[in-house]
């Protein structure tokens, strides 16, 4: 081996050391705190606390996650839209906002949004929404009665494996089931109102105005029959 060889051995084993080095050196490194990004594309975004507690979760629909609850997921049995999750300190789902919409092959629109926040470890008991479906469009808030006892998550699993129409009894045993007490907004037959509803979710008393300005307070007994109305 002449000595313009053996230089360049010598040469070539010291740059390869140092690519390794500095390689194991970046590596132990700690990540960057801070980026900043012109554009990024992602299916979905955790975000969580340094112990790995999950708190919010962006998504689009094919990646939506299920029900997450102390930072366990269980099959969420229609949870079909893109969002935001909100997670609390446990890291147990408490809200969230997720939105849709699309056109049908003839032309039906449907368009829907909604913004909630949940009981602990229950479902939600505050939501802001919208929803079009063709010429239904509604709108407004609700407030929600929730059971005092915590949601079954072990029946939840076996209610996403049935058919929609075998699911209400299986919500009712894993407390889910609750009662719409408070409606404010816009309903499907285009009048504003306000409905109260009392403990078992029967109207109760209406404030109403149609499209063309009638106005009328009815209330209501607990078969649903007007007892008395009230109008200028």
């Amino acid at each position: 081996m002449g000595i313009d060889t053996t230089k360049a051995l010598i040469a070539y084993s010291g740059v390869t050391t140092a690519v390794v080095a500095y390689t194991l050196i970046t590596a132990a490194m700690p990540a960057p705190k801070h980026a900043t990004f012109s554009s990024i594309d992602v299916g979905r975004i955790n975000l969580r606390e340094p112990d790995g507690t999950v708190r919010m979760v962006i998504s689009n629909a094919a990646q939506a996650p299920g029900i997450i609850i102390k930072n366990k997921e269980h099959p969420h049995p229609s949870r079909r839209s893109a969002g935001m999750i909100f997670f609390n300190e446990e890291g147990t789902e408490n809200g969230g906002l997720i939105f849709d919409g699309r056109s049908d092959p003839d032309g039906t629109a449907h368009s829907g949004g909604s913004l909630t926040f949940d009981r602990y470890e229950q479902d939600q008991v505050v939501q802001m929404f919208a929803q079009q479906d063709g010429a239904d469009n509604t709108a407004g808030f609700n407030v929600f009665d929730r059971p005092d006892k915590r949601m079954d998550f072990a029946l939840l699993d076996q209610v996403s494996k049935l058919p929609a129409d075998q699911r209400h009894a299986f919500y009712e045993k894993a407390g889910v089931i609750g009662q719409r007490r408070m409606f404010i907004g816009r309903d499907g037959d285009g009048s504003a109102r306000v409905v109260l509803r009392d403990g078992e979710g029967r109207e109760r008393l209406v404030m109403w105005v149609s499209n063309a300005g009638a106005a009328r307070i009815d209330f209501l007994d607990a078969s649903g029959k007007v007892t008395k109305s009230v109008a200028p």
